[in-house]
């Protein structure tokens, strides 16, 4: 039996290093991931559980450490791995993204902002720093909140913005469990932030509003007029 299991566990490494996840299902991936903390036992059932408990994969990574405990057979190295692999993911591909970066366009931004919100659950700000080449000066988390709710700091934004000598700057916050459409709040909240670094000469040149794997442009979208 023990030779079996060893047998199995290679034979799916053996694959994936052959063609990476294609043709893996949700399962596959999971039982493949808990390998490596649960090194004694089959993790094929437990790797069903998940995916039924959750409801999909990403609902698996998306899912809250606590949440993820309460599953019989999930332990606290189980769990943080589990948590690990999204931010792993946002981590490697911000890492591709180094400041330096021309961000001359809003599909440039969108780009590279939606890279900061992978795996994401909580609403975080954002604020990219740019010179006057439009280079990327800095991306620097400004804010994070609970579900629905991130605390919007006008002038600590402004005070990074001056500290990295920047000639404009982009403001982004996400909607987790939402669409990009920006609410009252965050029209109202872009256009305080406009006037008071127009005082700073400093342009504010686009909000982007990020939920999943999209994203809106007040700028694109004319609510935020920039020069």
């Amino acid at each position: 039996m023990e030779h079996n299991h060893y047998g199995h566990r290679q034979r799916l490494r053996d694959r994936f290093r052959q063609t990476g996840f294609v043709g893996f299902d949700a399962h596959g991936i999971l039982e493949l991931l808990l390998f490596y903390s649960i090194p004694q036992k089959d993790t094929n059932e437990l790797a069903h559980e998940l995916v039924n408990r959750f409801g999909s994969l990403s609902g698996v990574f998306d899912a809250s450490y606590e949440d993820l405990l309460k599953v019989k057979g999930i332990s606290d190295n189980t769990a943080t791995l589990i948590k690990m692999v999204p931010q792993l993911a946002g981590a490697y591909l911000g890492d591709r993204n180094d400041p330096g970066l021309i961000l001359d366009s809003v599909e440039k931004i969108g780009a590279f902002l939606l890279s900061k919100y992978v795996g994401v659950t909580n609403e975080q700000i954002y604020l990219l720093c740019l010179d006057n080449k439009l280079k990327l000066l800095n991306c620097t988390l400004m804010g994070e909140g609970s579900l629905n709710k991130v605390n919007f700091h006008p002038r600590r934004i402004l005070e990074q913005a001056i500290q990295c000598s920047a000639s404009s700057i982009v403001l982004s916050h996400n909607h987790p469990h939402g669409t990009a459409l920006p609410s009252d709040a965050d029209i109202l909240m872009t256009r305080q932030l406009y006037d008071m670094a127009q005082v700073l000469e400093i342009t504010l040149r686009d909000h982007i509003i990020v939920a999943g794997d999209d994203f809106i442009s007040l700028a694109q979208s004319g609510i935020l007029k920039t020069v």
